[in-house]
């Protein structure tokens, strides 16, 4: 796994200050998208004391209301529920309101050639480096969320792989060999699959690999701010959570909405 990846795929491009993003070039609109989405994903800890920076992030998002994963229930755009080897929780899960999908201006936009490509990049883990390290739990998060919003903000479908992508070890052990399960003599990694216009499939896979090479890039632990993001995460799920700071500051919780995630369905 490299460890070059960043939140903030694309420097800031001049052409995206002075023009409204609605009148970009296809290609210049995708990297302003890619853009506001990397940043989006740096305040997700901060998201809940700002709320009225999330409904600005949010306005600049043109056509992001339409076609939400979360509505369907964790399941991607073409249909396909998200992978998790069961590693998924047994109870329903919430998702977070301050973030929304991908736009999907390119299904209605005459400037895309209309050509569907299908592209997997394969993404190794470095477990061999951090033998220690809870990629897998890190990687899906409290009740599979921080998995589902890469794929929600990403239009990318993420597939974990490989030994210890199983939760049930012993259940690994079975299946070890048998068709369609080839992948865990391999070591663990992962599969970024996208089915996109050929001009923005590229553009979709390089920011979730770059999302997820940050998510997975072991911290010393008191500087490890997405762990303690997922532990309150799942404080405020379970209800425990102790911190009235959302009260003082009058905002609603993010993982508290009405657009619910439910279970993810999962195979093996």
């Amino acid at each position: 796994m490299s460890s070059g990846g960043h939140y903030m795929a694309y420097s800031p491009s001049p052409s995206t200050g002075p023009h409204s993003p609605h009148h970009l070039p296809l290609p210049d609109h995708e990297k302003y998208i890619a853009e506001l989405l990397a940043e989006k994903q740096k305040l997700v800890p901060f998201m809940q004391v700002l709320p009225c920076t999330s409904r600005l992030l949010n306005q600049d998002q043109p056509g992001y209301q339409h076609g939400s994963p979360f509505i369907n229930g964790g399941a991607m755009p073409n249909g396909r529920p998200v992978d998790m080897n069961g590693w998924a929780p047994a109870v329903p899960s919430e998702g977070s309101g301050m973030l929304h999908p991908p736009s999907r201006n390119w299904l209605n936009s005459q400037s895309h050639s209309g050509f569907i490509v299908k592209k997997t990049m394969r993404m190794d883990i470095a477990v061999e480096k951090y033998p220690n390290f809870n990629f897998v739990g890190r990687l899906l998060g409290p009740r599979g969320n921080s998995l589902k919003r890469v794929e929600a903000n990403t239009d990318c479908r993420v597939l974990i792989r490989g030994r210890g992508s199983i939760k049930d070890s012993a259940k690994e052990e079975l299946m070890r060999g048998k068709p369609g399960y080839e992948h865990l003599n391999e070591p663990l990694h992962l599969l970024i699959e996208a089915e996109l216009p050929a001009e923005v499939v590229d553009i979709r896979l390089m920011q979730a690999r770059e999302i997820l090479e940050d998510m997975l890039k072991p911290v010393d632990e008191s500087m490890d701010f997405f762990k303690k993001q997922q532990l309150r995460e799942l404080a405020m799920l379970n209800g425990t959570l102790r911190d009235d700071s959302s009260q003082k500051s009058g905002s609603v919780s993010p993982f508290h909405s009405s657009m619910g995630m439910k279970r993810a369905k999962t195979r093996g």
